[in-house]
């Protein structure tokens, strides 16, 4: 659904100006080449706040306490 929605969008842009779709055609792939690398720093960070979170929520998890569900 969301891949539908982004060709939607791209008809959009290239109906109503067709160089700036062109230019995003072109510049998507290099700039998701640039961005690639910095994605295992996004999974590690991720990591490290998971870790931090569950360290200050082991008291109330030994006392029994759990979370709500929502």
């Amino acid at each position: 659904m969301k891949s539908l929605l982004a060709l939607l969008l791209w008809c959009l842009l290239l109906a109503l100006g067709w160089p700036f779709a062109l230019l995003a055609v072109v510049l998507f792939p290099i700039i998701w080449l640039l961005l690639l690398p910095l994605r295992p720093l996004g999974i590690v960070v991720g990591g490290a706040f998971a870790l931090i979170r569950a360290l200050v929520f082991l008291p109330a998890r030994m006392l029994g306490c759990r979370p709500r569900r929502a």
